[in-house]
């Protein structure tokens, strides 16, 4: 056998080793095993909680920055269903929400990154929160054999689609604009958007025809949107999720340039023409109620406040400062500013009194760069608060040996201090729990 050179000896040993890693790499990269009953607890509450809730009640400490707000596992309705209208789903519908999420909302999908096992774990851990699934069987449905899509199903639809009076919601071609019902609310009391049909890759339910045609067929429970199951003959149900399948337009990373201008100046019109509504679009953007709402220890809304400030944030060198009550109370909220008040105080950090504000948390400074259009409408949905009597106190600075000594320790030792964010509301309302929360940014 041939002599082998300690360098070409060394260059194998490196190689093994490098095969080796790259072994141990993938095995660990692979879903964890499957999590033993001991476990599903401790696997909802790391993937599920921050969101559902440890109680299943959809008031996780992550809920209220989410649109639309997280289910209730607790009152039993599920909207996405292959079942009747108002029966609960199978556990076929609920592991499809887990393994590939529902599109167009926080609902991530779990497949890949958790096991079958898991993710059948957590189906069956979502359904010991309400007694329906012990009281109930699921009622499915049987769809109907598919009405093939061709130019004369598509206009079928499109006649059916005005008589069963989907435009009322959706608008005339799916995209909300004739609308008649413009501000919904589902059975949790959250107000809610109907979809907008020319962006399938939103539709939580799926996109495809036969998708479409169950959603007509089982209705969507705890929502606005009906089932036609008793309404309309299955082969016009077949021909509207057929025509709302057609209405599909193209999404804007597969636009030009020329189609971009077009798309965005269409959108333009649509929101000068409802101003409240892309108000309440850029409000939901900007997160304007995660700091404008308080919450308990929980990180969960406290009820009746949303909006009306009283969040208390220490931010050390600069000492106490509360938010701002944002609703249309005429006495504690912005119901006795004008509206360019409003607006500067946005967009430039001045007050009302003219004093102005720091460049942070309230990130004014970005707010400079919205055009003139979306202030008007964020100022026009502010107005449509309901108005909530809490007075905002004034900020609290530190003391000037907290001060000095702060700031030695930030600019010369480099300290970067975070943002405490108390729990409670710290208005005139009340203050129901006044320990710092959790969360530190």
């Amino acid at each position: 056998m041939p002599r082998v050179s300690p360098g070409l000896r060394w260059v194998f040993v490196c190689a093994t080793a490098i095969v080796v890693l790259y072994g141990v790499i993938a095995a660990m990269a692979q879903p964890s095993p499957a999590a033993p009953p001991a476990d599903v607890k401790h696997l909802y509450d790391a993937s599920c909680a921050d969101c559902h809730g440890t109680d299943g009640r959809g008031r996780g400490p992550a809920a209220d920055a989410l649109n639309p707000s997280p289910r209730d596992f607790t009152r039993g309705p599920y909207k996405f269903r292959s079942t009747a209208s108002g029966s609960i789903p199978t556990d076929e519908d609920l592991y499809r929400a887990v393994a590939y999420g529902l599109p167009g909302t926080s609902m991530p999908a779990w497949k890949g990154l958790l096991s079958e096992t898991q993710m059948r774990a957590l189906v069956a851990y979502v359904k010991q929160f309400s007694p329906r699934f012990t009281a109930d069987q699921p009622a499915p449905i049987k769809p109907t054999p598919a009405v093939v899509a061709s130019p004369a199903s598509i206009e079928k639809g499109r006649l059916a689609y005005g008589t069963l009076a989907c435009g009322a919601c959706h608008g005339d071609g799916g995209t909300g604009v004739g609308a008649v019902a413009a501000v919904l609310k589902d059975d949790w009391g959250y107000d809610v958007e109907a979809q907008n049909l020319t962006e399938p890759w939103t539709f939580r339910g799926g996109r495809t025809a036969a998708d479409i045609y169950m959603r007509l067929k089982t209705g969507i429970n705890g929502t606005p949107m009906p089932s036609f199951a008793d309404t309309a003959k299955d082969d016009d149900l077949w021909n509207v999720a057929n025509y709302v399948a057609s209405l599909a337009r193209k999404p804007v990373w597969e636009m030009t340039a020329d189609e971009l201008k077009a798309h965005y100046t269409r959108q333009t019109e649509r929101y000068a023409a409802s101003p409240v509504d892309r108000g309440r679009s850029l409000v939901r953007t900007m997160a304007c109620g995660h700091c404008h709402t308080p919450v308990d220890r929980e990180g969960r809304a406290l009820p009746g406040l949303n909006f009306a400030g009283g969040v208390k944030m220490r931010l050390v060198v600069w000492g106490d400062r509360v938010s701002a009550n944002l609703t249309s109370d005429n006495e504690t909220g912005l119901g006795r500013y004008g509206d360019d008040d409003i607006k500067r105080a946005l967009t430039r950090g001045i007050k009302h009194d003219g004093s102005r504000m720091l460049p942070f948390p309230m990130g004014w400074p970005a707010y400079a760069h919205l055009t003139p259009q979306d202030q008007d409408a964020i100022v026009a949905y502010l107005r449509t608060l309901p108005p909530v009597k809490n007075q905002i106190p004034l900020p609290a600075g530190p003391g000037v040996f907290t001060y000095l000594t702060s700031k030695f320790q930030m600019l010369i030792g480099g300290k970067d201090f975070p943002i405490v964010i108390f729990a409670g509301n710290a208005g005139s309302a009340g203050n129901p729990g006044s320990n710092p929360a959790a969360a530190q940014r």
